[in-house]
């Protein structure tokens, strides 16, 4: 019969180094299974190379995560414990040698995050009171973007590039490098475009890489005090991420031909012989300006017959010779700005059916003259016309 061990029993047992509580078996849990793995996969990897994993931003993507591994299980007390008395290679005591740690403050999946590597499952990196690379970059994004209390002094520097790109006087290019990033460029980055309104004097990081504090301001009306390091990783994770060229130099085109330019089109003034009432009594205002690459005598031929032409003749008043232009960037870029006294009318076809002709506008021939000097000399972006006023005033 078994004997029921009493409370005096219990108290002699102690007095005699008797332990009655069973000791803890040898199994650990999943955690301690993950950490111990992932340090045996750090050992493996001295083994085959002879070496401690470095951090080394131009080196093997695992021998980096191997390294910022192994910080962490240097400085967290349970995993050292842990794998201490596996430790046959000096790793947790630093007798294998140091390295440089120039990315201490990232897990093993904060580091997957900087090179676009999702990461499965979870693995010794799930250390509590650390906040992951997407929570911390998340934090500091909403910290750094502010509202920017004089942005009115860059809105129209925004809408001039947008009108510059649409006119082809401006294009997007890939990102390529950091001395692309200067004051006064801009950028597309997170589907918004960034404008470097101001650039810090150049310093050196602790890898002895450049950088400069910025100043970012975003076309949502935000802004952000950045490193220039910062502008170019997010500019280099971001698939859509563009840099916007400098307006192209030089005319758009010219009257002077050389002998290497390639012809493009004309432009060319129309006014309307038309008798419909609102054409009759501002004929001498109301003009349809337009871009071809064909013999603009012979385009209009037959206008009577075409709607385009207000179904009537029409008299041509003036041509300019395009050379090396996109014709339907720089039509679009005339359509834009006389838009406000583009001509609301409309006639019939041949058939009766209602129609509203395009490139038809209210404007003085003399501005639109003036308009085309403009685009010459590449100013006209600066520009719009006022029909109050009946003149290109600047914007």
């Amino acid at each position: 019969m078994a004997r029921t061990f009493t409370d005096e029993d219990d108290a002699l047992l102690a007095e005699l180094g008797v332990e009655l509580e069973p000791k803890r078996s040898g199994v650990r849990t999943a955690r301690e299974e993950r950490i111990i793995a992932g340090f045996e996969e750090v050992q493996r990897f001295v083994d085959e190379k002879g070496h401690m994993p470095r951090h080394d931003e131009a080196g093997d993507i695992f021998e980096r995560l191997y390294a910022v591994r192994l910080d962490r299980l240097r400085e967290q007390r349970e995993c050292r414990e842990l794998c201490l008395p596996l430790d046959r290679q000096g790793l947790l005591d630093g007798s294998a040698g140091e390295v440089a740690i120039p990315n201490a403050d990232l897990d093993d999946d904060a580091l997957l995050a900087e090179l676009g590597v999702e990461a499965d499952a979870p693995g010794i990196t799930e250390l509590r009171h650390v906040r992951s690379s997407a929570e911390r970059k998340a934090a500091e994004e909403v910290a750094n973007r502010a509202v920017c209390a004089d942005f009115d002094k860059f809105r129209s520097l925004f809408d001039q590039v947008q009108r510059e790109l649409d006119t082809g006087m401006r294009e997007t290019r890939p990102f390529e490098l950091k001395a692309e990033i200067e004051k006064g460029r801009f950028f597309i980055v997170g589907g918004q475009k960034a404008y470097v309104a101001e650039k810090g004097d150049q310093t050196l990081t602790d890898q002895g890489r450049t950088d400069a504090r910025l100043r970012v301001i975003f076309d949502n009306g935000t802004e952000s005090s950045m490193l220039m390091r910062s502008l170019q990783r997010a500019m280099n994770k971001d698939e859509a991420g563009r840099r916007i060229t400098d307006p192209a130099a030089g005319p758009l085109f010219s009257g002077e031909v050389e002998d290497d330019d390639l012809a493009s089109g004309t432009i060319y003034i129309l006014r309307s012989q038309s008798d419909h009432p609102m054409v009759a009594a501002n004929r001498e205002l109301v003009h349809k300006i337009g871009v071809t690459s064909n013999d603009v005598k012979q385009r209009i031929k037959g206008a009577r017959l075409q709607t385009t032409y207000l179904m009537a003749d029409v008299e041509l008043v003036a041509t300019y010779k395009l050379f090396n232009i996109s014709r339907s960037k720089l039509e679009a870029l005339i359509h834009r700005i006389f838009g406000s006294a583009r001509l609301d009318i409309q006639i019939r076809d041949r058939f009766g059916r209602p129609v509203v002709p395009e490139e038809w506008f209210m404007v003085p021939f003399f501005v639109i003259d003036e308009a085309v000097e403009k685009i010459k000399d590449g100013t006209i972006t600066n520009y719009i016309y006022d029909p109050k006023s009946a003149r290109l005033v600047e914007r």
